[in-house]
């Protein structure tokens, strides 16, 4: 029997990368895997936290806690007055805020239940 196809087959014998094109279109492809798979070899300089905000170290839990439930009772009761103004989705964001802040202020109210008084 006679097969219609040369055995073996006949290839093109260009290499794909024997064109300058073609070389150079494989090197940006892989410098643009380098780039996304491997990560970087330099080494960053350690996160370093910013000192203007910085609340005194020798502070005691008590003080910093009724603070932070000040802080937030603050903000519900201010998120509730602003939401009193305003209609439609406006309103609903704000009201959304103010109830995820307000477990905030309940959880560090019942730390600062938890919390036995110095002196």
């Amino acid at each position: 029997m006679f097969k219609v196809t040369p055995n073996p087959p006949e290839t093109d014998p260009a290499s794909p990368y024997n064109s300058l094109d073609s070389k150079k279109l494989h090197e940006a492809a892989e410098r643009a895997l380098d780039h996304y798979l491997i990560p970087p070899q330099t080494s960053s300089p350690p996160y370093q936290t910013s000192s203007m905000f910085q609340v005194n170290p020798s502070t005691d839990t008590e003080s910093l806690l009724v603070n932070a439930s000040e802080s937030l009772g603050s903000a519900s009761v201010m998120l509730g007055d602003f939401a009193a103004l305003l209609d439609g989705s406006q309103r609903k964001t704000l009201l959304g805020i103010a109830q995820v802040v307000m477990p905030g202020e309940l959880a560090v109210n019942q730390v600062l239940d938890n919390v036995v008084p110095v002196g």
